[in-house]
């Protein structure tokens, strides 16, 4: 009998609902809230701070950097909140169409619940770090309101894992860095482990649902995704950043956009991504030059 795209989702679903009864994480007790901030300890490895490795950062004094690193890792768990927002309300969208009595609708509610965790524990995690929350502007409230009624089919998947996997690359690799606050890599221990399956579900969905899609759909997806580029570059380095840090707004600006090793880290980030869409073939000439404008392609 033929396997039907439908039923082998049903069963990769099946496999990640036994892995979240067996490790999930309830950030309310998992995380020790109570511990104090540990002096000298970084929110952001050194590395992944946008000024590391520019003139202006051989300036600063380590308050400063520190400072900034808290700031950039404030601004990071607030586009983590914006992001797992409107993914669910997508998810949500994508369940009235679906069949609730499948493994696929029920490891999405799985989903949506350890992304509503997350949410929570993000915003925890501002507040005890002693910073702001960044909020969105009026034209992303708009854009994010509109954003999950487009999000179908492959389009929905894609746009996961764009963003998934360049955070959780990025985690992974500074999450057991010695001179990081506590809270922060408790934080990203249980953020790698909960995203793993859901990056796993993602990439299903995206090479089961090509399977039958049109080359309308395909057309749209390859050339679509690479907005991805642009808005996570905005998202990620802005003006708010170094105005909070104390910063000269401006040159901070100017040396971190142009900061080669930020550029490399981005890279980093964007390379499994990267080749798992071009393998799926969902890279265009016009998607490629938006990745690489934004710095996450050579």
């Amino acid at each position: 009998m033929t396997t039907t795209p439908e039923r082998t989702m049903d069963k990769v679903a099946g496999r990640l609902i036994n892995g979240s009864v067996r490790r999930s994480y309830e950030p309310a007790v998992a995380i020790d809230w109570d511990a104090p901030l540990v002096d000298g300890k970084y929110f952001l490895p050194k590395e992944v701070v946008s000024l590391y490795g520019t003139p202006y950062w051989e300036e600063l004094t380590e308050e400063q950097r520190i400072e900034l690193s808290r700031q950039e890792m404030a601004n990071i768990l607030s586009v983590g909140l914006w992001f797992e927002n409107i993914l669910n309300r997508g998810l949500l969208l994508q369940l009235l169409r679906e069949d609730p009595t499948t493994p696929f609708a029920h490891y999405v509610l799985t989903e949506m619940g350890d992304e509503c965790r997350h949410m929570t524990m993000f915003g925890k995690v501002i507040d005890r770090m002693g910073a702001r929350p960044f909020r969105m502007g009026l034209a992303d409230r708009v854009a994010a309101a509109l954003l999950p009624h487009f999000l179908h089919g492959s389009l929905l998947w894609v746009g996961a894992l764009i963003g998934e996997e360049i955070f959780d690359a990025q985690q992974r690799r500074i999450m057991t860095d010695p001179e990081l606050q506590p809270v922060v890599a408790q934080l990203m221990r249980i953020h790698v482990t909960e995203e793993a399956r859901h990056i796993k579900f993602a990439r299903e969905g995206v090479v089961h649902r090509l399977q039958h899609a049109s080359r309308l759909e395909r057309f749209l997806v390859a050339n679509l995704q690479g907005l991805g580029g642009p808005t996570m570059r905005r998202c990620l380095v802005h003006r708010g950043i170094y105005h909070r840090a104390g910063l000269d707004v401006e040159r901070a600006y100017r040396e971190a956009m142009a900061n080669p090793h930020h550029q490399e880290m981005a890279r980093v980030g964007f390379a499994s991504l990267a080749a798992f869409l071009e393998d799926n073939g969902l890279m265009t000439r016009f998607s490629r030059r938006l990745w690489r404008r934004s710095g996450f392609l050579a």
